[in-house]
């Protein structure tokens, strides 16, 4: 028996996967197939906590002793408004066009489960400017990356974080998927 809790990452993200394998400890990721809906008078960072620990209530029943569960939400709030993943291009296009020439919002919450213990979630913010984008880079984005996957439709660490990203107050990381920091703090205060 390891000193250890097993750490397993519930995220199907290969973003959060590279991040966490960063810190050099030792974890298994698995997919959680959980339901997203959210309560509509949530807002802002509440809509990520809300989902991160529906995950981890999805997967709490096969939670063995030994084991300790981390799940992740990200959303880009812009105008008052959640962007979550798109449906297709044509939505893409529309929260990238929203995006341009603004700042947002990037939420990150992260569950950290145990059986039997009460779940620890937190919430990572982070500011992001965009500066102007033509409809030409937009559309030349979409295609080429087919940003459907990621939240706000667009990942800070691709071509369209390289050309339009002016200025960013907060973790770099936490835009990409994961707080690392913040996770490594709650590793380290249990020991890790």
């Amino acid at each position: 028996m390891s000193e250890n809790p097993e750490i397993i990452l519930g995220s199907q993200s290969p973003r959060r996967r590279e991040l966490m394998a960063g810190l050099d400890i030792p974890f298994r990721a698995v997919s959680i197939d959980a339901d997203e809906t959210y309560p509509s008078d949530l807002k802002a960072g509440d809509i990520p906590n809300y989902i991160s620990r529906a995950k981890a209530r999805a997967y709490e029943s096969r939670l063995a002793e030994h084991q300790l569960l981390i799940t992740a939400d990200t959303i880009v709030w812009c105008d008052g408004e959640m962007l979550g993943k798109p449906h297709d291009e044509k939505e893409a296009y529309a929260m990238l066009r929203k995006l341009s020439n603004k700042t947002h919002q990037v939420y990150t919450a992260v569950t950290i489960a145990e059986r039997g213990k009460e779940p620890e979630t937190f919430v990572d913010c982070t500011d992001v400017t965009f500066g102007d984008m033509s409809d030409k880079e937009i559309t030349a984005y979409i295609h080429r990356y087919h940003p459907l996957d990621k939240a706000g439709a667009y990942g800070i660490q691709e071509w369209i974080g390289y050309i339009a990203c002016t200025q960013m107050r907060g973790s770099y990381f936490n835009v990409m998927g994961l707080p690392v920091h913040l996770v490594y703090q709650a590793l380290k205060r249990r020991g890790f």
